[in-house]
């Protein structure tokens, strides 16, 4: 195995139209150890988005390469992509993006029915996760019946139940209280640790990147600065 759940090797992203380029990302390395918990911080137009969608296999950079849990994303195509997607990669949205006619418990159990899981072994997994979120006593409740912290921490489970090398997570306290977003940031911060999965976070919100481990920095499509924190 290697030492890093990601590695970024001079990425660039140039979105072409007829009269224009656009360097959306311009030569973006950096490196990320399992169980790290990260913030993207920058202006809106900076980058932040495309990073998360070459992160996310949504898009392929133009040049360099991005390595996760020691994968080449770049070279994969078609199924072979989707099938490391689903296994290697978790999301989590600002909004939530549960599916509101099924229960809390049916939604962690989403990507497991893509991936062809037994029932049993499904039901096993998503119990196990929404009872230590805080949930146990919500998993039969469908999104409308619970709280946007609540909501969210289903989202958390969802993300983690096919037990993924990264999750990737945009704006994730965007749509709740300051108390909750807390909550849900001191959640990401213990999950990074006690399950070693390496989370990235995007924040418009200054307050939360306390809580994480490092800050990167994105300003007009390059890293200008990778902040340790601790």
């Amino acid at each position: 195995m290697p030492n890093y759940s990601v590695r970024l090797t001079n990425v660039s992203k140039i979105y072409k139209s007829e009269s224009v380029e656009v360097d959306a990302l311009i030569d973006v390395s950096f490196t990320l150890k399992s169980g790290e918990f990260v913030a993207i911080v920058g202006p809106s137009g900076s980058g932040k988005s495309t990073l998360m969608n070459v992160l996310g296999t949504i898009d392929k950079p133009t040049h360099g390469e991005i390595y996760i849990d020691g994968v080449a994303t770049s070279k994969m195509d078609g199924d072979k992509l989707a099938e490391f997607r689903n296994k290697k990669l978790g999301f989590i949205f600002q909004a939530y993006n549960l599916v509101n006619g099924l229960t809390a418990e049916m939604n962690v159990q989403l990507p497991l029915m893509v991936s062809k899981m037994p029932s049993s072994e499904r039901k096993e997994r998503s119990d196990s996760l929404l009872i230590q979120l805080g949930l146990g006593e919500r998993m039969r409740q469908k999104p409308n019946q619970l709280s946007g912290g609540q909501q969210q921490r289903v989202a958390i489970a969802r993300a983690l139940v096919n037990n993924p090398a990264l999750v990737l997570a945009d704006e994730p306290t965007g749509n709740l209280d300051t108390k909750s977003g807390e909550e849900v940031v001191r959640l990401f911060k213990k999950i990074s640790r006690e399950r070693k999965v390496t989370i990235i976070m995007v924040t418009h919100n200054p307050d939360i990147t306390r809580f994480c481990d490092r800050v990167i920095h994105i300003k007009d499509g390059r890293v200008n600065k990778n902040e340790v924190i601790r």
